[in-house]
């Protein structure tokens, strides 16, 4: 078998190759442009293109209140009941709470010896001596 590396210049040939392999190599993976930069602006994309569904709702909503306010009557009067607290002669205001009526009261039992941010027993502070 006819050993090819054995003269200098073939080793010198290898040797730049190597050399330029590990540079386009560091430059795909970590120099301008490369793939860390590429993934991180794919990441960019994406949260822009969510942000920008999320305005385009909040544009479609507003845009459909303000067909309302101009062309009906009813939004004008929820709006000025809603917003600006109005009520008609002789009408009673009522008010409903929108809490979930799912929760778990919690109850605290105040001669307890547990604290209950920790749920450990609560220890008296060791008193320091007082040095003259």
């Amino acid at each position: 078998m006819l050993n090819v590396f054995d003269s200098t210049s073939s080793k010198v040939l290898l040797g730049l190759a190597i050399v330029l392999i590990a540079g386009f190599q560091y430059k795909y993976w970590l120099g301008d442009g490369g793939h860390h930069e590429h993934l991180q602006l794919i990441q960019k994309i994406q949260q822009q293109v969510e942000d920008n569904d999320e305005l385009k709702e909040r544009n479609r909503v507003l845009a459909a209140e303000v067909y309302d306010l101009k062309n009906g009557v009813e939004a004008i009067e929820e709006h000025a009941r809603l917003d600006l607290g109005l009520i008609k002669p002789n009408e009673t205001f009522v008010q409903m709470s929108t809490i979930s009526t799912q929760y778990k009261p919690i109850y605290l039992d105040p001669n307890a010896k547990v604290d209950p941010r920790t749920n450990e027993e609560d220890s008296p502070i060791p008193e320091q001596p007082i040095r003259p």
